[in-house]
């Protein structure tokens, strides 16, 4: 079964993230990603830290994660998270009706 690590570092590598980027902006070296990659128990805290750096949630992936995450104060910021991208998505369906509007008054078929 895969673990939280390889699981961590399938979702880094489809990201397309440079690792050396990422770990900067962790604050940590290329080898504690590694390590952090054969981890079988890796964080949370880092689990979520990683999640925000390359704009992932884990909590699909990693279903402990969901239950301990939405647990913490920090639930209000998964709710927050569903809703913006909710309303993102929206946005972007209403433009595309409205190009679509916009075109047919043109007289163009789309």
């Amino acid at each position: 079964m895969i673990h939280r690590g390889e699981i961590v570092e399938q979702a880094v590598r489809a990201s397309g993230h440079k690792l050396s980027q990422l770990a900067l902006k962790m604050g940590k070296s290329r080898k504690w990603l590694y390590d952090a990659f054969e981890n079988p128990m890796l964080s949370i805290e880092h689990i979520l830290e990683i999640g925000r750096i390359i704009h992932h949630d884990f909590t699909q992936d990693i279903p402990e994660l969901r239950r301990n995450y939405l647990q913490t104060d920090n639930a209000p910021e998964v709710e927050e998270v569903k809703w913006k991208d909710k309303y993102i998505t929206l946005l972007e369906e209403h433009q595309k009706l409205l190009e679509r509007f916009l075109a047919m008054q043109e007289g163009k078929v789309i």
